[in-house]
């Protein structure tokens, strides 16, 4: 199977491992490839917050769904891009997959300052775009799209997350009711960034919490000092950050060199998954941390999923560890497969079956889609908002959880019902972020 002159290989040399080419992948035999276009940052800040872990995740998908017969015996390609974290790149490597290469369909794109602009111009353009990772609600919200679906989580879940886990745990573990909690909301400003700020604001102030800081900063700023200053003066109980690597690197570099004493660090997805990276610099200090985002398919009970939804986890982190040689299994690894795969096994291989394979018959295909809660690796079901909704495209029964880190590994604290035991709050004593009684 030929890859496109960008394939997922493109820029790897500077990370820890490099992706394997959708070349190598086997390939049923009947009929002709299904082309898709793949499109992740596998250069630039943002590959190693998370989109490289994510395109190993929809190579694998790839990979598994041609050994089991593809779409009616047909093979899906591949034709890979490298967006490099920079929104004119995505753009530009888009168009080009759409008018040379003729793809209908594009699935990937981790950033949300890319996904915005993608969507406008798929929409215009009336090609499908299959968005695996971006968050932001502001890339459906209110536009009723028809050719734009998400099946990962939205934005405002991040707030709605934080909060009511702050809220269900705050008077056990700080001796502070709800109302008497003081929040610090810190973000990159980008479509990302802000509108998970904007949920956790909306929802802080629903629960009668105290936000004494909500700041915004720009994510290739090359200093972070003030706002720590910031910070050290209005004291938070809990700082709530949403980044990526590189930034939240400085911060907490910052934030250690000036003495910054908090309860609790909430991350917020992006940067904050990529554990591996955040303790190859900060080692034990990490522990306690904890984390919004979708389940990696590692952390959840398997007797939670459904019998194929097992199956699949346990292929994703055999060949994820095999390939990678990674201790744990990033949570973007989970999301690039789980959302790859659920457009190839759900949408693509229906819409040959019953139809032309067109992207009619793929949007089609959508509305039919219903996999009930624990029906994916990731624990959350799969059903999409219908046209004229406020969310339209948006996957309905997506979820997020709120993990905690020890050793750098993940383990689900909240929501309680599907916890793997109770947090530890506040930071531990010996973590540098601790408030020193």
């Amino acid at each position: 199977m030929s890859v496109s002159r960008r394939g997922l290989v493109a820029g790897s040399a500077m990370l820890p491992f490099a992706p394997l080419p959708f070349s190598a992948m086997a390939q049923p035999a009947g009929g002709p490839p299904i082309r898709i276009g793949v499109l992740f940052d596998l250069s630039g800040p943002f590959a190693a917050a998370g989109s490289v872990p994510c395109s190993v995740g929809a190579e694998i998908a790839f990979e598994l769904f041609n050994e089991r017969g593809g779409a009616g015996g047909r093979p899906v390609q591949a034709v890979a891009a490298d967006s490099q974290s920079r929104a004119e790149v995505a753009i530009n490597e888009a168009e080009r997959l759409i008018s040379q290469e003729r793809v209908d369909v594009v699935l990937g794109v981790y950033s949300s300052a890319h996904a915005v602009p993608l969507a406008q111009r798929f929409e215009a353009q009336r090609k499908l775009l299959w968005i695996t990772t971006a968050v932001s609600t502001a890339v459906l919200k209110g536009k009723n799209f028809t050719h734009v679906f998400r099946p990962t989580v939205h934005s405002d879940q991040y707030g709605e997350a934080s909060v009511q886990f702050i809220a269900e745990h705050c008077q056990r573990a700080f001796r502070l009711a709800p109302g008497d909690v003081k929040i610090a909301i810190i973000h990159e400003d980008g479509p990302y960034g802000t509108g998970v700020a904007g949920a956790t604001e909306e929802q802080a102030r629903a629960a009668g919490m105290k936000i004494v800081l909500h700041e915004g900063y720009s994510a290739t700023t090359p200093d972070l000092s003030t706002l720590v200053t910031k910070l050290r003066r209005e004291r938070p109980d809990v700082i709530m950050h949403t980044g990526y690597n590189p930034d939240i690197t400085l911060f907490l570099r910052q934030a250690k060199s000036g003495g910054l004493r908090t309860r609790m660090i909430i991350g917020q997805g992006a940067g904050y998954s990529q554990i591996d990276r955040l303790t190859e610099t900060f080692g034990a200090e990490m522990n306690g941390f904890c984390n919004v985002d979708p389940a990696g398919t590692q952390m959840l009970e398997p007797d939670k999923l459904t019998p194929e939804a097992r199956d699949l986890r346990q292929v994703l982190m055999q060949r994820y560890e095999a390939r990678t040689r990674a201790r744990d299994l990033p949570t973007h690894a989970s999301t690039g497969f789980n959302s790859t795969w659920t457009f190839l096994e759900n949408v693509l291989k229906p819409a040959v079956r019953e139809g032309d394979g067109s992207i009619q018959a793929m949007i089609r295909a959508t509305q039919g889609v219903d996999l009930p809660v624990g029906g994916t690796i990731q624990g959350h079901g799969l059903k999409f908002n219908p046209p004229g909704h406020i969310q339209a495209g948006q996957n309905e029964r997506s979820s997020t959880v709120v993990m905690q880190y020890e050793n750098a590994r993940a383990k689900v604290v909240w929501p309680t019902a599907i916890s793997g035991g109770p947090p530890v709050l506040p930071f531990p004593a010996a973590s540098p972020f601790a408030l020193r009684s």
